[in-house]
């Protein structure tokens, strides 16, 4: 194992956080104001993950004031406090790219019965 491979696994979470494309869920992320540091909720549906080991990031839409809204996060990062599945989706695509050209009832994902 190369030093970089050991540095990268020692920066991993023990226990990420399970979650699927389609999925919508909450992400609490931290905000550094100056000297204060706050949580800030971000929730919208999953439309992206990509990336393998310490380096995987995954995106969330979302409609804030009927404008759409992309935000993408590392999952291993420490600024990610948490991240807390709401509602699981029915997809069949990896990637929701078809996302960005939909508003209203016609952006929503079909929720998985279980």
């Amino acid at each position: 194992m190369t030093i970089i491979e050991e540095l990268e696994k020692a920066q991993l979470k023990e226990t990420p956080p399970q979650f699927n494309v389609g999925d919508t869920v909450k992400v609490y992320g931290k905000i550094k104001e100056g000297n204060r540091e706050r949580v800030q909720v971000f929730e919208g549906t999953v439309k992206k993950i990509q990336g393998g080991g310490n380096r995987t990031t995954f995106t969330v839409r979302k409609l804030s004031s009927g404008i759409g809204v992309e935000k993408t996060w590392p999952l291993h990062s420490p600024l990610v406090e948490k991240v807390e599945v709401t509602r699981r989706g029915k997809v069949r695509r990896a990637r929701l790219n078809y996302l960005k050209g939909l508003t209203g009832k016609k952006a929503k994902v079909k929720e998985m019965v279980r």
